[in-house]
């Protein structure tokens, strides 16, 4: 049988955390269902099987997917949208209503976590917006061919090794303040440079760096201008700076000042080319991923999602 065209098909997917116990669902269900929206509902059992679920839905004729969760399940949604054929993904709209321990593309677009009538309203009003994706094209160590999308950003050292361990810690605490917080302590133990090796535009970077966030948007702070809809990538380059310097710049970071610090470079581009990173860690769209044997390139694909924004 044929799925309405108005039917959504939405995935849940629960946060999981030492203090977090009981299931959020039944309040954003009851506002969904108080706004007369039809739809169907499944809870993903863990974060590998956002994908399997929304390929299901997807070959079952869903054509607006919502994702009640956080910027990494949404990453999965994207990536499943782009592994279809242009036809099938342009038929269909990508929603999310924030439920996850980040939400960073859903602040982007003026989405909160807990405005659940205000989030069901906007996107059942339905207005798409054509959005930009990262896309970062790797080799790896069997010479396979990857391709994997991002709709925020890709962090190459010290801040993937913060989101890792932002990460383990929010699984103690429950609160993303204090996440955030302890593995700020914890960095103290984390190597804070790696010698890498990669080319943006004409400028050829062969030097020792803390960090490289590449943004589609506002990478967690750190690219605070970019915008999914230019066709173009943000990119903060941040050499070492000594230990007052890197309290500063995480001052600056969470007041939206990033790009002031002295030790960050930015950039703007359509195409980033890595020759080495020193095996670097490397979180997409927040979630560790892991780093390319060899050398990767990211670029940006134009335009090729649906995405529902806030009036």
């Amino acid at each position: 049988m044929a799925v309405e065209e108005t039917r959504w098909g939405m995935i849940y997917c629960p946060k999981r955390s030492f203090f977090q116990r009981s299931s959020g669902w039944e309040k954003i269900g009851r506002c969904i269902e108080e706004c007369g929206v039809q739809f169907d509902f499944i809870q993903s059992e863990n974060k590998d099987s956002v994908e399997r679920l929304v390929n299901m839905l997807i070959n079952n004729g869903y054509k607006t997917i919502i994702i009640v969760g956080g910027d990494s399940a949404l990453n999965d949604a994207v990536n499943c949208l782009m592994n279809v054929d242009k036809d099938t993904r342009d038929s269909i709209s990508l929603g999310v209503i924030p439920y996850g321990g980040v939400n960073d593309f859903s602040r982007f677009w003026g989405y909160r976590e807990g405005e659940t009538e205000d989030t069901v309203k906007w996107i059942k009003e339905k207005r798409i917006r054509k959005i930009d994706v990262g896309c970062m094209r790797y080799t790896d160590k069997d010479g396979k061919e990857h391709v994997r999308y991002f709709h925020n950003c890709v962090n190459v050292g010290l801040v993937a090794s913060i989101m890792k361990m932002r990460q383990q810690t929010h699984k103690l605490s429950g609160s993303r303040l204090m996440s955030y917080v302890f593995s700020f302590v914890l960095m103290i133990f984390q190597r804070l440079e790696y010698k890498m090796h990669f080319k943006i535009n004409t400028d050829v970077l062969k030097r020792k760096i803390m960090t490289v966030c590449i943004g589609n948007a506002s990478g967690y702070g750190q690219t605070p201008s970019a915008v999914p809809y230019n066709g173009l990538l943000d990119v903060s380059v941040v050499y070492h700076p000594g230990i007052m310097q890197l309290i500063e710049g995480f001052y600056l970071l969470f007041t939206d000042k990033f790009l002031n610090h002295k030790n960050v470079h930015p950039y703007r581009t359509q195409k980033v080319e890595f020759y080495d990173t020193s095996h670097a860690l490397m979180s997409i769209d927040g979630r560790m991923f892991p780093t390319p044997e060899g050398a990767f390139d990211v670029t940006v694909e134009k335009e090729v999602i649906n995405f529902i924004i806030p009036e």
